[in-house]
């Protein structure tokens, strides 16, 4: 196992999963758009404090709960939130695997405060795999055992079809998407990840558009994946045709309001 010390900060760039804090945010956005109603207003208000501590280093934050419990307090006037929110939101971050916590220690041997590294949205890109040995991740937070079980249930493939899809996807999205992804799983998280692309160029208010642009980006993946047997994250590939799509419709949309007012 490899101790940090606490006093040598520059140690955790290292620790970061991001190339510059615009990439950091867009993964935090597209994290709070799947789990925003997972936390509790107060735990939200702690999270985003998190985030903004973790600005240095994109993604990793080595501040004490005491320091970011004080920032939250004078921002809102003393009204801030308890430790054990914020202890609630790390609890809760974790199991989603929003972030990692990792154990720190001082010169002397003694335990300093806690490391928290932001993971990766998974949906854009598969989670990098760790090439350094990493300090052992903190138990005092965790009750390890149920919540290995929880993660164990978590990552055991889902069995159920089409027939099982949730209300919340779209019926010609999932009569298109079963002939090839028959798993129910799978076809939600093709539609999150169109959700998710919304989102972000300002369309999740349009379901029509969202319906319409999953299916053209949904066809255009097949299409690749049957010449280019070389995909090996489909879930990125639509994500990036899916983003582009939207992006795209957004400044046509953006270049008709334009061409209205000069008239």
């Amino acid at each position: 196992m490899m101790n940090i010390k606490s006093d040598c900060i520059e140690v955790f760039e290292q620790f970061s999963q991001f190339t510059s804090l615009k990439e950091f945010n867009t993964h935090m956005e597209m994290w709070l758009l799947e789990h925003k109603h997972d936390f509790s207003k107060g735990e939200l208000v702690g999270l985003k404090r998190l985030v903004r501590f973790a600005a240095k280093f994109p993604g990793v934050c080595n501040a004490k709960i005491g320091t970011m419990l004080k920032a939250i307090h004078k921002e809102y006037n003393d009204n801030g939130i308890s430790r054990s929110t914020f202890k609630r939101m790390i609890l809760k971050a974790k199991d989603l695997g929003v972030i990692t916590v990792y154990e720190t220690e001082r010169e002397n041997g003694s335990q300093s405060s806690n490391l928290y590294v932001f993971n990766r949205f998974p949906v854009s890109e598969p989670p990098k795999e760790e090439t350094m040995n990493h300090p052992k991740e903190t138990t005092n937070l965790l009750k390890t055992e149920k919540d290995q079980k929880i993660k164990k249930r978590k990552e055991e493939p889902s069995e159920l079809d089409y027939t099982y899809v949730s209300d919340r996807v779209p019926q010609p999205f999932v009569q298109l998407v079963k002939y090839f992804f028959p798993e129910a799983k799978t076809i939600e998280e093709f539609w999150r990840t169109a959700k998710i692309t919304a989102y972000r160029n300002l369309w999740e208010n349009d379901p029509d558009v969202i319906l319409e642009v999953a299916i053209e980006s949904f066809k255009q993946l097949i299409r690749k994946l049957k010449f280019n047997r070389n995909i090996k994250n489909p879930f990125a590939y639509f994500y990036g045709i899916s983003d582009k799509k939207f992006c795209d419709r957004f400044y046509v949309k953006l270049f008709e309001r334009f061409e209205m007012n000069d008239e």
